[in-house]
C-alpha cells in the first residue's frame, strides 16, 4: 500500500467542520492504543496562556541537571539529560513541524513521514481519512512522542470533547478561562468552564483566574470526579521574585512569569526536581517576543490576551492588526487603544478571518487612526504585531522572516 506524504495527505483534510463526530478519535485511539507506549501525560486546557504554560513546562523536564559531583557550572559535560519530553500545540506560525515539539526542536520531516506511515497503516485507510486534520495530528503526535518519558498535550480549543482528550493523563493543567469560541463551548463563563474542566482526571492544577466564577466550576468538578484539585499560589509561591528576575532579563511579559509559575508547580506536584535557571535558555516565540529592538509579535487573539498584552506595553505602539470572525475585535481594539498610536492592517489568509472592511468600521468605531500595512518599519516606531497566529504568519511572511 503507497502512503502519502504526510504534508499532502493532511493538507486534503478541512480545518474547520460544522459538526465533528467526538466519538470518532476515541475509536482511532483504541485501533491505535495496543501498538504504542503512552508516556506520562499532562494535559492543558485553558483559553489562554496554553501554548507558553505548556513550552515552559515541556522545557523544564526536558532540561539538563547537574550530575551529583560536579562543581563546575559552565562544564557542559557535568550536565546530562533529566527526562526526553515531548510537547504538542497548535496552531502553528510558520510551518506544521512547530506542532510537535520533541526533545528540544520541532520534529523533522522524516520523523513525521515515518510515523504518518505507521499510523495510516495501522488505521487503515477509511479511519485515517475520516478523522479530522487536528484529530489525525493529535493521534500522529502520540506515534512520535511513544519514546518518550513525558509528554505535554495541549487541547485545541474544547477540554471534554477535545481530541487530545483520548488518552489517560497523570496531571492536567487549567490556565486562565474566558470568553471565545462561543459557537463550540457555550455563551457563558460558566459553559466554557465545564466543557473544559471536565476532561479533568484525578489530580489538576488550576491558574489564577480572572473570571471568579471558574473557581467554583473547578472546585464542584473536582468534587464530583474525587479529583484532587490544586490552586496555583501564583505571586506567593516562593519562586516568584526569581521568576521576576530571569523574567526581565529575558524581556518577559509578566503574563509569562504567572504561566511559568504553573509549569513549576506542575512539576512539584508530579514530584519532579527543576532547574530554574534553565529558562534563561528558552525562547518563546510568537509570546510578546521581541523580534526586533522596535517589534513585539503575539499570537493573541481574544480580549483575554489583549488585557495581558496592555498590561506589557511600556510606550505607545504602532499595531499590525487582523483578526478571526469570532472574535470580539472592537473589544480588542478597545482595550488596546490607549496604548495605540495607530493601526496598520494586514491582510491574513484564512477563511476563518473577518472582512477588511468589518476591521475597519471596529477601527473607525474606537476612533483611532489607521491605514493599510505595506512592509515599511519606522525605525523610530515601536510596533505590536497581534490578533491572531495568522497575523504573526503574514507578517513574518511580509518581512521575509
Amino acid at each position: 500500500m503507497k502512503i502519502s506524504n504526510f504534508k499532502e495527505f493532511l493538507d486534503s483534510k478541512p480545518l474547520y467542520y460544522k459538526e465533528i463526530d467526538h466519538t470518532r478519535v476515541h475509536k482511532a485511539y483504541e485501533i491505535l492504543k495496543p501498538h504504542i507506549k503512552r508516556p506520562k501525560t499532562i494535559h492543558i486546557v485553558g483559553t489562554n496562556g496554553k501554548g507558553s504554560t505548556g513550552r515552559i513546562l515541556a522545557h523544564l523536564l526536558g532540561s539538563s541537571e547537574k550530575v551529583v559531583g560536579s562543581s563546575d557550572k559552565d562544564d557542559v559535560s557535568s550536565y546530562t539529560p533529566t527526562y526526553l519530553v515531548g510537547h504538542y500545540s497548535s496552531p502553528h506560525i510558520l510551518e506544521f513541524n512547530e506542532r510537535i515539539w520533541i526533545d528540544g526542536d520541532s520534529a523533522s520531516d522524516e520523523v513525521l513521514q515515518m510515523a504518518h506511515e505507521r499510523l495510516y497503516s495501522i488505521l487503515k485507510r477509511e479511519m485515517s481519512e475520516a478523522l479530522s486534520y487536528f484529530e489525525y495530528t493529535t493521534l500522529l503526535a502520540f506515534v512520535v512522542f511513544e519514546e518518550c518519558d513525558y509528554i505535554v498535550l495541549e487541547a485545541g480549543l474544547g477540554g471534554e470533547f477535545d481530541a487530545t482528550n483520548v488518552c489517560d493523563k497523570e496531571l492536567s493543567i487549567i490556565t486562565p478561562i474566558g470568553i471565545d469560541h462561543q459557537a463550540f463551548l457555550g455563551d457563558t463563563i460558566e459553559q466554557i468552564a465545564t466543557t473544559k474542566i471536565n476532561s479533568i482526571q484525578s489530580i489538576a492544577l488550576l491558574a489564577k483566574q480572572t473570571e471568579l466564577d471558574v473557581y467554583g466550576v473547578a472546585k464542584e468538578i473536582a468534587t464530583q470526579k474525587s479529583a484532587t484539585l490544586h490552586i496555583s499560589k501564583n505571586s506567593s509561591h516562593h519562586k516568584y521574585r526569581e521568576l521576576q528576575s530571569i523574567a526581565k532579563k529575558m524581556g518577559w511579559a509578566s503574563y509569562l512569569v504567572d504561566n511559568a509559575i504553573v509549569a513549576i508547580e506542575a512539576l512539584e506536584i508530579l514530584g519532579v526536581e527543576y532547574d530554574i535557571d534553565s529558562l534563561e535558555s528558552l525562547e518563546l516565540f510568537g509570546r510578546y517576543y521581541p523580534l526586533t529592538k522596535n517589534i513585539h509579535i503575539d499570537v493573541g487573539h481574544n480580549t483575554l490576551a489583549a488585557k495581558v498584552i496592555s498590561q506589557a506595553i511600556d510606550k505607545k505602539v504602532v499595531l499590525i492588526y487582523n483578526s478571526l470572525d469570532d472574535k470580539d475585535y472592537k473589544e480588542v481594539l478597545s482595550i488596546l487603544k490607549p496604548k495605540l498610536k495607530r493601526v496598520e492592517i494586514i491582510p491574513i489568509n484564512s477563511q476563518r478571518a473577518t472582512t477588511l472592511q468589518a476591521i475597519e468600521d471596529a477601527i473607525k468605531s474606537v476612533n483611532l487612526e489607521y491605514s493599510y500595512f505595506d512592509g515599511k518599519i519606522d525605525d523610530d516606531e515601536n510596533y505590536l504585531v497581534f490578533g491572531s497566529f495568522y497575523v504573526v504568519e503574514e507578517f513574518l511572511k511580509f518581512i521575509n522572516f
